[in-house]
């Protein structure tokens, strides 16, 4: 039985997730936690994309086809430094749920 199944049968029958979850070991957290800043990480760039959309720069700092082409550069930046600073709690929230699909606390 996978630890998914675990936890669906486990939240199927009435009984709470957590009491079936063995704890991570401190390399798992570790990289359940990484996964979900990146992830955090990707969806602020994202966002952050999508605020900069059809803002225009006047000249002589701005504009034309180098500003297009390193915007996404600079939008990465912003949600890496983001999510590495605490973000908007989102990580936290991926993390505990990637932990409990893998049936660990």
């Amino acid at each position: 039985m996978t630890a998914v199944s675990t936890y669906t049968s486990a939240a199927a029958s009435g009984a709470t997730p957590s009491s079936g979850l063995r704890p991570a070991t401190p390399a798992q957290r570790a990289r359940v936690e990484k996964t979900a800043q990146s992830f955090e990480a990707s969806f602020l760039s994202s966002m952050f994309g999508q605020m900069f959309e059809g803002t225009d720069v006047s000249e002589p700092f701005g504009g034309g086809a180098g500003e297009s082409a390193f915007r996404s550069f600079m939008t990465d930046a912003m949600g890496k430094s983001m999510a590495s600073h605490g973000g908007i709690g989102l990580a936290k929230s991926v993390t505990a749920e990637m932990l409990k699909m893998q049936g660990l606390s």
